[in-house]
């Protein structure tokens, strides 16, 4: 298990640094992996733009509701666009059956332990979508605060789900992720009469880690906020 992230997958696979014969310590060189994930980036946003699709990267906690929020959204967009996905997971393609559902192209990943998607798998998945029918692509990505946002996917937006459930701190303690999205969406807005979810807090936090990244606030139950999140992607695609 790789200490930082608890990931087994190959990007984690490097060696750890230790004492040489003349006793000089040996730095483990992982820049080459994320180099080498950054190239393969690169090719899939040269491939998207070729087939002029907007690609929105989805990253959030476990259940924070990107599956329930990718169903509706295509459910509201049907006749406007011709939505994509790429579904990531651990294992399994529960997620993928239920976007299937909908009509949606979509193809499963899994990652088989790792805990993000890499450029690399995305590549061979944008190989067994019908792209000339895709107008944005989404890609929900493993359910982690951490890791995701280190991987560049090719991706044109990023956007961080948050659900009201998990609470208007997590910004303080995974910053990483909500300094570098496009977008915020705090789900589940309707469980708010019944948790202590401080938006206020949680737009002033935002405010100081990534100022340029607008916050929304929805349920993709309700359909509460969902004109907001609909318009940002009509406008960006």
């Amino acid at each position: 298990m790789c200490d930082p992230c608890g990931c087994e997958d190959h990007v984690h696979k490097h060696e750890h640094p230790h004492e040489t014969e003349t006793g000089a310590w040996k730095i483990p060189v992982v820049q080459k992996i994320l180099s080498a994930n950054d190239q393969a980036a690169l090719e899939n946003r040269e491939h998207l733009a070729a087939h002029n699709i907007t690609t929105i990267n989805i990253m959030s906690s476990p259940g924070a509701g990107k599956t329930t929020l990718l169903m509706a959204t295509i459910a509201a967009l049907e006749g406007t666009v011709r939505v994509g996905v790429i579904e990531g997971d651990v294992a399994s393609q529960v997620d993928a059956e239920r976007i299937a559902t909908t009509g949606a192209p979509v193809v499963q990943i899994n990652t088989g332990g790792g805990c993000h998607l890499d450029a690399p798998m995305v590549h061979r998945a944008l190989h067994a979508l019908p792209l000339a029918e895709i107008d944005p692509l989404f890609i929900e990505n493993v359910g982690n605060l951490i890791c995701p946002v280190a991987f560049d996917l090719g991706q044109r937006y990023k956007v961080a789900l948050l659900s009201v459930p998990e609470g208007h701190d997590k910004p303080y303690k995974y910053p990483a992720i909500f300094e570098a999205v496009d977008l915020v969406v705090v789900t589940k807005s309707d469980l708010m009469p019944y948790l202590d979810f401080d938006l206020d807090a949680f737009r002033k936090l935002m405010q100081s880690l990534n100022p340029k990244a607008p916050v929304l606030f929805l349920s993709a139950q309700t359909g509460e906020g969902m004109a907001d999140w609909l318009g940002w992607i009509v406008e960006n695609v």
